[in-house]
């Protein structure tokens, strides 16, 4: 049993599938299989009970599931030991974020960072979520600030907030005295909408389609402002993160709000590999630390307010 074959355990329950898992991981998905029956021989039991449509995980594959889990964070925190009790912490740390998360401000969090490590590199692109989510599966980032929770099986995370989703339509849309609307009435509508980089497009898609809604996407933008003006000017509207709906520059539309018990949620998290660089982590526990003391890592969606905004993780030192 080796690390290797836990973080290949780990992303095999989490995905279900021996095709993407091994892309996760790195590795042939003949060599992903060959590492899981080895560890069921190992055991003497079998971890996962196999179909032609999935694979999930069986009674001693989720007991082991928590310690396999403790054993990569382990090896990580065995790696950020080691620095600590060689020299002061230095290096680089490459983060990336998506625009407007409105959970965290991440320049903030970035100066807290180099304040208290001022001898760490930082470098700091701007992305859409799955495609900084690839980046940090392929080692190009140590963390990345997003709004996904899809295929993040392999690598740490700490949820730092949520948001139900809205729609934003002028005050000339049919629908702008409704207050609260059903799926069916969004039927054929131009939409506005982020590119599919983004992890709100992926959310919206996987809604209508499980809704049986079809719509049109007329403008595919990259950039939150862009979007509001565009549905300000009536060429669309758009769903969004609740707080886009807060900013200044959606002043005058109007949000409507969705079945709660039907809409997705908007998950922001911070990413890490477990093979980051110790800078990553460090940045990791701030965050986990002003997650605890806020409240602001919310598993239950049933808890989500709203009507009121939620703080944003506090980027004091």
């Amino acid at each position: 049993m080796d690390l290797r074959q836990m973080e290949y355990l780990v992303a095999l329950s989490e995905e279900q599938q021996f095709t993407r898992a091994a892309a996760l991981c790195g590795v042939s998905q003949s060599g992903l299989s060959a590492s899981i029956r080895s560890l069921e021989e190992e055991f003497g039991t079998s971890l996962f009970t196999r179909t032609t449509r999935r694979v999930t995980a069986t009674d001693a594959g989720r007991a082991l599931l928590p310690f396999a889990r403790e054993m990569l964070s382990q090896a990580a925190a065995a790696r950020d030991a080691i620095v600590n009790a060689t020299h002061d912490l230095s290096g680089r740390l490459r983060v990336g974020a998506e625009q407007c998360l409105g959970v965290i401000d991440v320049p903030p969090v970035l100066e807290r960072f180099h304040r208290r490590y001022p001898q760490v590199d930082i470098h700091f692109v701007q992305a859409g979520s799955h495609e900084l989510a690839t980046m940090v599966r392929n080692g190009d980032l140590d963390v990345a600030f997003v709004a996904t929770t899809e295929h993040l099986a392999t690598m740490s995370a700490v949820e730092l907030g949520r948001r139900p989703l809205v729609l934003l339509v002028p005050e000339s849309d049919p629908l702008a005295s409704a207050g609260r609307i059903d799926w069916s009435e969004l039927r054929d509508r131009e939409f506005v909408d982020f590119r599919e980089s983004w992890g709100v497009r992926t959310l919206t898609e996987a809604a209508f389609a499980a809704h049986g809604v079809t719509r049109r996407v007329s403008c595919t933008v990259d950039d939150v402002h862009t979007l509001l003006d565009l549905v300000h000017r009536g060429l669309g509207v758009a769903l969004v993160p609740q707080h886009i709906a807060w900013k200044p520059q959606a002043e005058g539309l109007v949000t409507l709000q969705l079945p709660a018990n039907e809409t997705p949620v908007w998950v922001v998290s911070a990413i890490a590999s477990t093979a980051a660089e110790p800078a990553a982590s460090r940045l990791l526990e701030i965050l986990n630390l002003d997650a605890a003391e806020c409240g602001l890592a919310c598993a239950d969606a049933d808890a989500i307010e709203l009507t009121s905004e939620a703080p944003a993780v506090p980027a004091t030192a």
